[in-house]
C-alpha cells in the first residue's frame, strides 16, 4: 500500500471514531475531541511497554528533586505518565471514567500536560461524561484500528494522519484547509528544491544542520525535510525549529518532537511576525508555507 493510501486509510479509521460524538457534537466540532485523543493515544501506546517500570520508579523517587530526569530515563522518552491508568485500564471502571481519565491525564509529565492545556480539553471531558459517551470514545481508541504505536504507524505517517484529520475538520467547518496544512506532495517538492545541489548535506559525513519553519503547523515540513535527508545521507543530522500561532496545531507539532527523539523546546508558540521567539538566531535553512496563502 502506498504512503498516501495508508495514511488515508488510518486517518479514516480514526475519524470514524467521531461517529460516537454524533448528537453531542456537531461535525465541525469533532476535531476538537479527536485530535487530542489521538495525540494522547499515541503517547499511551509508546509508554505501554515501560508503564509498570515507570510506576515502580515513581514510588522510589517521587519525593526527589531530580525525579523528572529519573522517570524520563526509565520510560526511555522525554515524557512519561505516573498514573496507574492506561487507556485499557480505564475501561475496567466505567462508573468512574471521568475521575479516572482526569487522573490519567494529570499523571503525564509537565511537558505533555502543557500540550494538553493547549487543546482546552477540560470542558470536553465534562461534556462527554455528562452525555455518557466518554467511556465509549475511549473504548474505541483502544481497538486494534487505533493502535498508534510507532511500530505500526511511523512518525512521518502520524504527521500526515494529523494533517488529514485537520483537513477533514476544516472541510466540515467550511474553512480553507490550506490555512492549517500543506499537501505532502507540495512539501516533498519544496524539500527537493531546497537540498537539490547541497553537496555538503547530501554527501558529507556527520554534518549537522538547522532548519526553521516560521509557520510550522503540525510540523509536516520539518518532518519531511528530516526524513528526506536521512534517506539520502544517514549520517546527516538536521535539527528542526518552528513557531506556530494556532494552539492545536502547535500542540500536535510539539507532541511529535519528543516522540521522534527531537527537542520539543525548539517549537515555540505565538505569532512569528509580532512575537518572534527566535529573534537574533540564525539557521542553515528556512522552509515555510505562510498561512492563509
Amino acid at each position: 500500500m502506498s504512503l498516501s493510501a495508508n495514511v488515508n486509510e488510518k486517518a479514516g479509521l480514526i475519524w470514524a471514531i467521531a461517529d460516537k460524538l454524533t448528537g453531542v457534537y456537531k461535525p465541525h466540532e469533532y476535531g476538537e475531541v479527536i485530535l487530542l485523543l489521538t495525540v494522547i493515544r499515541r503517547f499511551d501506546c509508546i509508554l505501554a511497554e515501560k508503564k509498570d517500570a515507570v510506576l515502580a520508579k515513581y514510588e522510589q523517587v517521587k519525593n526527589l528533586p531530580m525525579k523528572d530526569i529519573l522517570l524520563r530515563n526509565t520510560s526511555g522518552f522525554a515524557f512519561y505518565n505516573v498514573s496507574k491508568y492506561t487507556f485499557e485500564r480505564l475501561l475496567d471502571d466505567p462508573d468512574h471514567i471521568e475521575e479516572n481519565f482526569r487522573d490519567y491525564l494529570n499523571g503525564f509529565s509537565e511537558n505533555v500536560r502543557e500540550i494538553i492545556e493547549k487543546f482546552k480539553f477540560d470542558g470536553h471531558i465534562t461534556t462527554m461524561a455528562n452525555k455518557n459517551i466518554l467511556y465509549i470514545v475511549i473504548k474505541e481508541f483502544t481497538s486494534p484500528k487505533a493502535n498508534l504505536h510507532p511500530d505500526v504507524i511511523s512518525n512521518l505517517e502520524m504527521g500526515y494522519i494529523f494533517e488529514e484529520i485537520i483537513r477533514r475538520f476544516s472541510e466540515a467547518h467550511n474553512e480553507d484547509a490550506g490555512q492549517h496544512y500543506t499537501p505532502r506532495e507540495v512539501i516533498q517538492l519544496m524539500v527537493n528544491i531546497l537540498f537539490y545541489d547541497d553537496n555538503d548535506v547530501l554527501s558529507g559525513n556527520n554534518v549537522v544542520k538547522t532548519i526553521y519553519d516560521p509557520a510550522c503547523g503540525t510540523g509536516g515540513m520539518l518532518s519531511v525535510a528530516e526524513e528526506y535527508l536521512h534517506r539520502l545521507n544517514a549520517s546527516t543530522e538536521i535539527i528542526g525549529f518552528g513557531q506556530e500561532i494556532n494552539d492545536q496545531t502547535f500542540a500536535i507539532c510539539k507532541a511529535d518532537m519528543p516522540i521522534k527523539g527531537n527537542n520539543a523546546d525548539f517549537i515555540k508558540d505565538g505569532n512569528t511576525l509580532s512575537d518572534d521567539q527566535f529573534e537574533g538566531q540564525t539557521f542553515d535553512y528556512i522552509l515555510s508555507n505562510p498561512p492563509f496563502g
